[in-house]
């Protein structure tokens, strides 16, 4: 079992420079410890976020490749049934919930192993808690 559902913009938060606080650093330690898991789609958002904030000169290349070093070293399962599940209770989520489909398929990630979740994504906190959801004490 592991501590959450682990959304980008936290594991982000982790590594872009200014973007964390004293929450987000917790959880990174409470993370380590137990261990998250993390939707399908999860390492493509991290890697693409991640290149625009080279491109962008936020970060240099070198930065990029120690961030993907430090979240590869970190207890996160990226969940292998997410596809499955993408155009069926994740579209479901997104149309009734006024989700993105990739925030739909963390939130049906976070329902279907019924742990809580972990997000600075402020319409994703606030679906989590509409369908009952237990959000982790950080905020955006």
């Amino acid at each position: 079992m592991s501590l959450c559902v682990l959304d980008s913009s936290v594991a982000l938060a982790w590594v872009l420079p200014g973007e964390g606080d004293a929450a987000t650093e917790a959880l990174l330690d409470r993370v380590a410890t137990a261990g998250a898991v993390a939707p399908g789609l999860w390492p493509l958002e991290i890697a693409n976020v991640l290149l625009q904030a080279e491109r962008a000169r936020r970060i240099t290349r070198a930065e990029r490749q120690q961030a993907l070093g430090l979240l590869a070293a970190l207890p996160i399962r990226v969940d292998p049934e997410g596809a499955s599940h993408a155009w069926g209770q994740s579209l479901t989520l997104a149309e009734t919930l006024g989700l993105t489909v990739y925030d739909a398929c963390t939130l049906e990630l976070a329902l279907r192993l019924g742990q809580p979740l972990a997000s600075l994504d402020r319409p994703l906190r606030r679906a989590a808690l509409a369908r009952g959801v237990t959000l982790l004490g950080i905020e955006a």
